[in-house]
């Protein structure tokens, strides 16, 4: 399969003679680069050495969802003894394959609204990690793109139904939305082939396009925001990644020190905690980033109050 012969990371140890950590990347090694050193790097200040004390198997599902269920399967036959696994769909199919196995998630926007713990005080099963609150955050979101945009009147929602996060995201901005009396458009995708096509249906309708961050959207953050600039669409994101890939203005924690704080849990879980007594932990930082040069490109003028509270202005 496509999604065994790229992307793949060994460590010389052979599974079995170490503890083994099944990573489950979103997208691609380079796409997950800062995620992945950061949680590794807090492994080995842990004492966790890869090769030497530890083996990881790294897994990519390059944006696509139905490369997670072989994933999660070859960890089954690799025997691994952690999964680390971010954003929702992912740990589903972790859960799927390896309901005993302990499961560490790096990004759950809502553990406990999809079914993945009972309390983020006591998770109570072999679930836990770190929420990234991302369904939490889409009022923010809002609010900060109507600064942005002064003229918000109709605006696009990109996000992929097959994650139940997304529908609860969704559910979210509709509510900010209606007594703002903001015209929404839902753009429903579930494959990166039906992005061009989304964003089609409301050029020259919509003022901006919020894009909710998961796999899907993660792995072509790159090419919807190419898209939106070519359909004059200023667009809102969850991470600086997307930032970094000419989308305008993005609001959301800091994605590599969640994956940091996973290696934390990994550890625990490994000198014998269970993750069921282990609560999940919430983000304390979030980050505002907004690409100036996209704004220009778009004709748009931040105003400056925002960029005085923006944590990074991308020129």
């Amino acid at each position: 399969m496509a999604w065994q012969l790229r992307g793949r990371l060994r460590c010389a140890q052979q599974p079995g003679k170490l503890p083994t950590v099944g990573f489950l990347g979103q997208s691609t090694p380079l796409g997950e680069s800062e995620r992945a050193a950061a949680f590794a790097q807090r492994l080995r200040e842990l004492g966790w050495v890869e090769g030497r004390t530890i083996a990881i198997e790294y897994r990519w599902a390059e944006g696509r969802n139905d490369y997670l269920a072989d994933i999660a399967a070859e960890f089954v036959r690799l025997k691994v003894n952690i999964i680390v696994a971010g954003g929702t769909p992912a740990v589903t199919a972790a859960k799927q394959a390896m309901p005993a196995v302990p499961i560490v998630f790096a990004t759950a926007g809502d553990p406990v609204g999809v079914g993945f713990v009972a309390s983020l005080a006591r998770p109570g099963g072999n679930i836990t990690g770190v929420s990234s609150l991302t369904a939490d955050l889409a009022g923010k979101r809002l609010d900060l793109l109507r600064e942005a945009i002064s003229n918000l009147g109709r605006l696009a929602i990109m996000g992929n139904v097959g994650n139940p996060l997304t529908v609860l995201e969704l559910g979210e901005l509709q509510a900010a939305a209606r007594p703002l009396g903001l015209q929404l458009d839902t753009l429903e995708i579930r494959r990166p082939q039906d992005i061009a096509s989304a964003l089609d249906a409301v050029k020259g309708r919509a003022d901006a396009l919020y894009v909710c961050q998961d796999l899907v959207t993660r792995a072509n953050r790159l090419r919807i925001n190419t898209l939106a600039l070519a359909a004059r669409l200023p667009v809102m994101h969850a991470s600086r990644e997307f930032i970094e890939a000419a989308g305008l203005i993005s609001y959301g924690p800091n994605f590599p020190d969640l994956y940091r704080r996973t290696a934390d849990y990994v550890d625990k879980i490994l000198r014998g905690a269970k993750p069921a007594d282990l609560p999940v932990e919430q983000p304390t930082k979030f980050e505002l980033v907004v690409n100036l040069t996209t704004a220009k490109a778009l004709g748009i003028e931040v105003p400056p109050t925002l960029l005085a509270r923006a944590d990074e202005v991308i020129e």
